[in-house]
């Protein structure tokens, strides 16, 4: 990790007290200025709901420029890594800071499969869920009982069981939201198979059945690791800010990746891909796919109806995961010979609201949610498993997320502060 740079000094004025604040520059001439000793030299703190103005680490695994639709995990372009990447190598990267060579993409990808199969106790589990049950809810539930059936590995003061750690978390969370769809529909469990990558093996697990001869198309597995790169950190977002909250507390790594994936859950975040379907859905039934009433709706201050998947809290210009989404989606509906008016209607959106002074004044553009549902759709994955898939992505940048919080000589318990807004002091009579 680059060290961050000490700029100068600002200055803050309050009343007639001045105090310096040290000012920082990050690897990529981002600034910031360090408040730590704020409350303690002047006894206020700041307000900034959201967080949108504070940053709470400092980090080298990912580098967003949103004005400019940067993404860069440990430096590599997000488009680089999609094209020319596997996702067990981006994996790789986040977690340990280097893409692998032979020797090690092939020990990785030899662990991965080691620990792909679950404790025959955890598989019980499955049966005490209904079968209406969400899979997110599922998967945070196996994520967390994790720690319960494998607890030599709370020791993270030793480099291999934290690499066990994470190819046990990476496998084993794909093996567990397979069995959740499988449960979910009534089909026996599908064990995976030595023989197969991580994709091919999750595609395995998701499709066969003893009564048919599932073969995985190349071009589905394709697409599913392109999915899953994308998906695989983007800086201190909702989830990796609750991970890292949750670890701050000394909380296990399984138990900050469940917080992770219940906060992934929620339709601003994660959720947002299955509620751009569900959205599309709505406009072609109630309103005929008419696109313009839908923009005018969506323009209107006084209509609740939002646009799901257009706009972003950090890029004001198009999301640079959502071009490579864009290009994949057409791609498998190409060569899987698939026609959906979900798509077309999702192109003829994109277009109107690229063309409309509104969105663009306000940089709202399409972001990675808006195609990779489409995407999913197409390859048979079905709607309540999207965010699912997303969590199967995103699981490599949440353990390097929580490594690099434990690691860090400044972390502290999160702790966030408030301006109180209730009584006063009362009494009770």
């Amino acid at each position: 990790m680059l060290e961050v740079q000490n700029t100068g000094m600002a200055e803050l004025r309050i009343g007639d007290k001045t105090i310096e604040l040290p000012m920082l520059e990050g690897a990529e001439h981002e600034g910031a200025i360090d408040i730590r000793a704020l409350r303690k030299e002047t006894g206020f703190i700041t307000y900034d709901p959201g967080f949108v103005n504070t940053g709470c680490c400092k980090s080298d695994i990912t580098y967003i420029d949103g004005e400019k639709g940067v993404l860069r995990y440990r430096g590599y372009d997000i488009n680089d890594l999609a094209e020319k990447c596997e996702f067990v190598d981006v994996a790789y990267l986040l977690v340990h800071g280097t893409l692998p060579n032979k020797e090690q993409h092939d020990s990785f990808s030899a662990h991965l499969n080691n620990h792909s199969m679950l404790h025959e106790d955890m598989r019980h589990f499955f049966g005490s869920f209904p079968d209406h049950a969400h899979p997110m809810a599922t998967l945070s539930a196996m994520a967390v009982s994790l720690s319960s059936f494998y607890p030599e590995l709370e020791d993270t003061s030793k480099q291999e069981n934290i690499d066990y750690k994470v190819t046990r978390l990476l496998s084993k969370m794909r093996t567990a939201a397979a069995f959740s769809y499988k449960k979910s529909i009534g089909h026996p469990i599908v064990q995976p198979r030595h023989d197969l990558k991580y994709c091919e093996n999750f595609l395995n697990m998701m499709f066969s059945t003893p009564v048919n001869n599932y073969q995985v198309d190349p071009v589905v597995a394709n697409a599913l690791n392109k999915l899953l790169i994308l998906h695989a950190d983007h800086e201190q977002n909702c989830s990796a800010s609750v991970i890292r909250m949750v670890g701050s507390a000394d909380a296990n790594l399984y138990a900050s990746i469940s917080a992770g994936i219940c906060a992934l859950w929620g339709p601003l975040h994660g959720g947002a891909n299955q509620h751009v379907i569900e959205m599309l859905e709505r406009i072609l039934e109630d309103d005929r796919g008419d696109v313009k009433k839908v923009v005018a709706r969506a323009k209107d201050k006084n209509d609740p109806f939002r646009l799901m998947g257009v706009g972003h809290r950090v890029y004001k210009s198009y999301d640079p995961r959502a071009r490579v989404a864009k290009q994949m989606c057409k791609d498998v509906l190409d060569q899987l010979g698939v026609s959906d008016p979900l798509v077309d209607l999702a192109q003829e959106l994109e277009a109107a609201v690229l063309a409309d002074d509104y969105f663009q004044s306000r940089n709202l553009y399409p972001n990675i949610d808006f195609y990779t549902g489409l995407t999913y759709r197409a390859m048979g994955i079905p709607t309540n498993m999207f965010t699912v898939m997303f969590a199967i992505g995103r699981i490599p940048g949440w353990i390097a997320q929580w490594l690099e919080m434990k690691e860090d000589p400044h972390a502290r318990i999160g702790r966030p502060r408030q301006i109180y807004t209730g009584p006063v002091h009362r009494e009770v009579h």
